[in-house]
This record gives structure tokens, sequence and C-alpha cells, in this order.
């Protein structure tokens, strides 16, 4: 090993008598990765100069470098064989770049690199040319996990390793490696980070030489400053004060309930997690009645016992969308059951409906020995249903000797309603609104919905629900109209008429507040009050992952939408939103590998299908994998052409295929065509692209005069809403009407700017940049666009490369810049 290891300790570390240090010696949390040069000392000194220069290329070129330098929130300290990064927001940050780097190290096989991540303190210090430095034990603990490495490696101190294992996305890829010996006889306990021909899987040399054992061993400090006896006495109080304080913050800072990430298990030898003891899922109950409508009753006492358990928050219960997955009908294989739902018990049971009767049954079941441990029958009235349901979840409850709470108690004993049709009406509503986020099915949902609480005015979860359904409405640009977010409103306040200290009142209020005024701070406080009452919903976590998104904070958003998985651990959509949060940033890699999940966990998921082959279309301008996922689900299924429209035509457009592209057009029925962000682009308005594609101008007039009629319908109906207005912009450009267009799209912009909103304003940008291309003003639309591809942005390589919405700028110099600029490097 190269002999600058020595000479960057002398630069960067405490004992170092050239480096000033205040008495005070102010702590950071530093997420630290070293890297060096295996082999360097070996090297000319021109193959060294060319050599670092080339690593500092691939190093500066990474995503995650480019992220923490932007927002001011990196320091890089050269090690003379390497260097040093600090970043400061997220333990995953230095981990992210290790892959990074090694993905890029394949290209480079010259180039042989190690590197050590670890997370602790360290303090600014001011060296002998008067410039910042670092010292601290996190830089002596990094330095020593380096150390213990070989070429190819991507070693992660215990710690790190255990942050990471919060998250399941991380678990496969943590191998414990037990202690590593280290200077003066000290011990470190490490893990190996590799993946997908990524990192060193082999066991590093160090470890081989049996200067180790398995058993955990409390690291002891590394170095120890040499200052004298009066000032180190001083400087120790304090650093030793800072560091208590900068440790609690940092590892005890979540609230019993709160909406941050819970603290895991500890990891287990061989890097898993243990399965909570106290953890639950409540599988879908069989329908015994001979009615089939009432199939709906028994998912709704399902549904009632989940929720109940879910309040209780000594417990681990699995949502309602992971769950509803294993119907009834077919064998049950308990144990891998509770494996992948990652729970240690499993409710099953069966409902029975026959005039003003019911039977219920439960039973409680070991899913790792398939031991029934309680199980009961309860024949009664009908109207004694919902007691029957408080019943069973309290008695599941005691059954795992969970800890129950007052308030907890009352709010499982409160009854939904006492009105079982309204009841009915309320379940059928929320099978509607799991199928898809589509108008008809969000119209439908909230007419069921109003049906219940025309019957009973009480009916405080219908309430919820209503809100919920017309707050979507009203986001996604289906009825982005004052009319619907009064109707909104309207539900929020009479929910918390009803029940002004439930959680699902706060959650209804941050969802309104998010989606309705895009109140993000409000949203958030909201939700911490939801989340003291509904501690294992994982609506609140996934909910806050999209504020977090829309606040730029994308790494945290992907956080809170992995602690939203690990309650709802096959829900698939949540899975499809992480990966979104990925391609916004262009990390297409590892969007991939989200998309690669969810489809283990349901192969046949037409959605996370068309995704998983939009990536290539995005990423590297390649249609031929959506062409043929295409073309086998509609040879599978005909009748899934339903959910596949909007991909379908996008396929046609950058094919240039306009057969393809008006059949994918009559296959959204009455639904969008096509719909990007907010925006919703009409049929006539899709048809006239169409024919702008096919140089048929007369059909292109047409169909945009079409288009201009009802889109000024819509915008009468909604004047303050920026996207009718581009879509408005795009019609009157296709029309030649100037002066208009450029008008229109420019009001977009006021109204919806990305300050506002970072997702949709960023599409509003992207617009007013199309509406300037058509009119032919070249400057206006490659200005626009520049501003447009910053992330986070889902305008891509791809889409600039093949989409026909862009001609007018092809052989552009400043656009051909900007395409070549989004190419895979």
């Amino acid at each position: 090993m190269s002999n600058s290891i020595g000479k960057f300790h002398k630069r960067v570390n405490a004992q170092d008598t050239s480096a000033e240090i205040g008495p005070d010696l102010p702590l950071e949390i530093a997420h630290l990765l070293l890297i060096d040069v295996t082999g360097y000392s070996k090297l000319v000194v021109d193959d060294q100069i060319e050599l670092l220069q080339e690593l500092n290329q691939i190093v500066r070129s990474t995503e995650c470098f480019r992220t923490a330098e932007k927002t001011g929130k990196l320091i890089r300290v050269p090690t003379g064989d390497g260097m040093a990064l600090l970043f400061f927001q997220s333990p995953e940050e230095p981990v992210r770049c290790a892959l990074e780097i090694s993905k890029t190290l394949q290209e480079h096989p010259q180039i042989q690199l190690r590197m050590g991540v670890h997370s602790g303190p360290v303090n600014r210090v001011r060296d002998v040319n008067d410039k910042t430095n670092f010292a601290g034990s996190g830089m002596n603990v990094a330095q020593r996990v380096l150390d213990c490495g070989d070429a190819g490696h991507i070693l992660l101190s215990k710690h790190v390793a255990e942050d990471l294992a919060q998250y399941r996305h991380w678990q496969p890829y943590l191998h414990d490696l037990g202690e590593c010996e280290v200077k003066h006889g000290l011990r470190l306990h490490l893990f190996n980070l590799y993946k997908d021909n990524l990192g060193n899987p082999h066991l590093p040399d160090k470890l081989k030489r049996r200067r180790w054992k398995r058993d955990a061993v409390p690291v002891r400090p590394v170095s120890q400053p040499r200052f004298p006896k009066l000032l180190l006495s001083v400087a120790l109080a304090g650093s030793a004060l800072a560091l208590t304080i900068s440790a609690l913050i940092f590892f005890h800072k979540t609230p019993s309930r709160a909406i941050t990430s819970a603290v895991p298990p500890s990891v287990t030898s061989n890097g898993s997690f243990p399965i909570p003891e106290k953890s639950v899922a409540v599988l879908p109950f069989d329908n015994l009645s001979k009615e089939k409508e009432n199939l709906y009753f028994a998912d709704g006492v399902q549904d009632e016992i989940l929720t109940d358990l879910a309040r209780v928050a000594d417990l681990k219960v699995i949502s309602r969308t992971s769950t509803m997955q294993y119907k009834t009908g077919a064998p049950r294989n308990l144990r891998e059951i509770g494996q992948q739902l990652g729970v240690t018990h499993v409710v099953e049971g069966s409902v029975q409906r026959a005039a003003n009767r019911v039977r219920v049954n439960a039973q409680l079941i070991d899913a790792r020995s398939d031991q029934q441990l309680w199980a009961q029958t309860y024949d009664r009235d009908l109207a004694d249903v919902f007691a029957i349901q408080s019943e069973i979840a309290t008695a599941i409850a005691r059954q795992l000797q969970a800890k129950l709470s007052p308030r907890e108690k009352n709010a499982i004993e409160q009854s939904p309603t006492d009105d079982i049709a309204a009841f009915d009406l309320y379940t059928r509503a929320k099978n509607v609104l799991a199928i898809r986020n589509a108008r008809t099915n969000l119209l439908e949902a909230a007419d069921l919905l109003n049906q219940a609480v025309a019957r009973d005015a009480s009916f405080f979860k219908a309430y919820c629900l209503l809100a919920h359904t017309h707050d979507r409405l009203y986001f996604l640009g289906y009825d982005h109209t004052p009319a619907r977010l009064a109707l909104a409103e309207a539900a929020v306040q009479a929910a918390f008429r009803l029940r002004p200290n439930s959680g699902e009142a706060h959650l209804a209020r941050a969802q309104n507040l998010y989606r309705g005024y895009l109140d993000y701070d409000g949203a958030l406080a909201e939700l911490e009050v939801a989340a003291e009452t509904l501690p294992n919903d994982a609506g609140v976590f996934e909910l806050k992952g999209y504020i977090l998104r829309r606040q730029g904070k994308q790494e945290e958003a992907v956080r809170s939408l992995e602690r939203a998985i690990d309650l709802d651990p096959r829900n698939t959509f949540t899975l499809q939103q992480i990966a979104l949060s990925y391609h916004h940033l262009r990390r297409f890699a590892e969007e991939k590998s989200v998309l690669d999940r969810a489809l283990s966990i349901d192969p046949d998921n037409v959605d996370t299908k068309i995704a998983r082959a939009f990536v290539e279309f995005d990423w590297k301008a390649d249609t031929r994998p959506l062409h043929q996922m295409l073309d086998s689900i509609r040879a599978a299924n005909p009748a899934a052409t339903q959910g596949i429209p909007e991909a379908w035509l996008t396929c046609a457009l950058a094919e240039r295929d306009a057969v393809a592209a008006k059949n994918a057009v009559i296959a959204a029925g009455e639904n969008p065509p096509l719909i990007d962000e907010a925006v919703n682009f009409s049929r006539p308005f899709i048809e006239g692209v169409i024919a702008r594609m096919t140089k048929d101008s007369e059909k292109a007039r047409a169909a945009f005069t079409s288009a201009r009629a009802e889109q000024e319908k819509i915008i009468q109906a909604q004047p303050s809403y920026g996207p009718p207005l581009c879509v408005l912009g795009l019609i009157d450009a296709g029309l030649g009407r100037k002066e208009e267009a450029l008008r229109e799209g420019r009001r977009a912009v006021e109204l919806l700017p990305v300050e506002k909103d970072p997702i949709n304003g960023v599409a509003m940008t992207k617009y007013l940049a199309m509406i300037a291309a058509w009119v032919d003003d070249k400057d206006l639309a490659c200005e626009q666009l520049a501003v447009a591809v910053r992330p986070p942005s889902r305008l891509t390589y791809g889409q600039l490369k093949l989409l026909p919405f862009w001609d007018p700028l092809r052989g552009d110099p400043c656009f051909e810049k900007i395409v070549a600029s989004l190419a895979p490097k």
C-alpha cells in the first residue's frame, strides 16, 4: 500500500500539530467515502498524474457528486493517491457514489480502487496553509475501514451498514465480514457491499490472515490528539459534550411514532433483518355467502379488523394493498407469506351473511410454525358486525401481548357506521380506487361515497375517503375547478366535525393542503399529527415522500417511500413512485433496479412492465424494449389495451407509425390518450399531432380547430390553472397563432412556476419551449429547454431524440447540444 495514506493522516488527523484547532471543537456528522488507488506507488510519476486526473474526472461525473456539490453539501479532500469525500445529508450518499464509481471503472480496468465508508463526527481545522481541513474520529475510523480492503472492495463500517439495512433495497447487498484487526490491536466490525458485478465479493486478504473474529467488540478510539494538558482537558470536555449531543440527535431523533423512519432491529450476522415478534398481516376473508355482492362485505370486514389492529403502536401491521394480493380460494403457504410480508403472524377468516344474520370466523396463526394460536366464531345479528370486528382486533392484540393504550382501545371500539348498506357502498368505493386513478374510477368512487354519506351523515371514514377522491380529481387535472376543491374541503370539514382528534381527519387535511394548495409545510405539519394515531398507515409515509419530492428533497423522499414499503411491502405502485424519483434525477440504473424489484413481486403488473421498458426509451432512445413489451401485452390479453394507450401512443409517435398512433387513441376511449404530469391532451389534439407528423396540414388544422373549441371550455371552468393553458398554447401554435400561443405558454409558467411546484412547474417550462419551437422562436425554445432539463425533470434524452413534438428544432446547434448533454455516457 502506498505511503500516501500516511501523508493523508498528517494532513487531516487531529494529531498533526501543524493544524490549528479551535478550543470549542465544533463537531459535524459526516458521511465519508475514502478512495485510494491500489498499486499507486509502483507507477512512474507521469502515470500517477494521468491516473489521478482520470480518476478525478470519473468521480466528478457521478450523479451523487454533482447533486451534493450543487447543494453545497460536499467537501473534497485530496489524499495523494486518492481522495476523501464528505457528504452531510444521508449515509446513502457515499455508498451510492461508490457504486457509481465502481460501475464507471468497468470501462477503465487500468484503474484499481478500494473504497471505505463510515459515518461519524468530524471537525473543521485550519492547516499550516491556512486552509480548511478536517479531523476527528469519524475520519480516523473511515481510514481504518479503507485499510482493510483490497482492489475493488467497497467496505462499510457496521454503523453505516445498520443505517442502510433500514431499507429493504439495500439488505441483499450487505455482507457481514465480522471484525478486522487494525492498528494497535483495535478491531472494526465490517460489511462488504457488492451487487450486480459491482464491488469485490471476495474476502479481503487482511481477514483471510485470521486477524479477525466474528464476535462483536465495540470499536475503541483510534487516536488521541496530542494537546497541552489544560487545553486537552477543555477540548475533550467540549468535544465530548458536542459528540454526545450530536450522537443523540443523529441516532435517537426518531420520535416514538413520528413519520421519520423507525429505528430498525439489529442487523443479524448474515446482514438480514429479524422479523418483529409483534407483527401481523390480516389476509382476505373467505366469502361464504351465496350472494356475490356480499364479496364486498367480506372485504370490508377484513379491512376493518386490519384498520383496528393498525392503530396499535406496539404492533407492526401490514397494509391492505399488500394483503389483498393473497386472494381467497387458492392454497396459502403461510410461512412463505409471512416472509414476503415481513411478519410472524397472520390472521385468516371467513364471513357468511344471510338475511339479518352474520357469522364471522377468525383465527390467528404463527406463520413460522403454521400453528394456530387463537380462533373464535361469532354468530350474531347483522347489526353487531362492527362490534365483532372490534372484539377480534382486541383479542388478537392481546394474544400478541401488545400494549393497548386507552386512546387506541377507544378508537378500536368505535363503529364506522350503523348503516350496513352505507358500509357496502364505502367498501365498493375503496375497491374501485384500488384499481386505477383514471378519471372514470375516481368519478365512480365519488358517486358511491356520496351515496354512503347520504345514507349516514355521520359516516366519518366515508367523508375522509370522499375528500381524498375529490382532491385527486382536482390535483390530477381531471377537474381542477374551484367547485371540485370546495367539495374536497367540505368533506374534510365534515370529517373534523365528527372526529376532530382522529389521525384520519388530519391525514385528509394533509392531502387537501398538498393536492389542493401545494402547501407543503402545512401538509407536513398535519402528517406529524396524523402519525401519532396512525402508526402503521403506509399512506402517511407515502404522502410525506411525495411532498418531499416536490420540495426538491429527492433522497429524503425515497427514504420515506421506503418506510411506506416496509408497511406495505407488495405495493408495486409505491415502488413505481420510488423509481420515478430516480427517474427525475436521471439515475436510470437505480430506476431499473427498483422496477425489477416490483416485477419480482408482481410479474404480470402491466404498469410496471411498461415503466421498465420505458427506461431504455428514456435513457438510450431505444424503442425496441417498449415496442416488444406492448406487443407481448396485447398478444397475451387483448383486453389489457385499456391500460396501455399512453405508452402505445408514445412508442408509435417515436417510431413515426401513424396507424399505431391512431389505434392507441381509439384504445384510450373516454380517457385522455396522453397525460404528462398534470397536462391532459385531448383526442382531437393528438389527432392534430399525428396529422402534423404525416405532413397532412389540412387535417392537422381541422383537428387543432376542434381541439381548441374543447380546450376553451376547459379553461373557462379553470382559468387560473397552468396545464390547460399550455395545451391551448400548443393548439394555437399548431394553428399558426404565434402571439396567442406564446402569451398562453408564458401565462401557464406564471401560474405554476418551478419554485412553487418543481415537478409540474418544469412541465410548464417544457411546454413553453415546445410552443416556441412550433412558432419558430428557436432562441426562446432553447432558453426554456435548458431550464426544463435540469433535474428534477422527466424530460429525457429519448423524448428529445425521438418524439415529433421537437422536430422543428432538429439541426439547431443549441438544441442538438442539449440533446447530446442528456445522451448516455
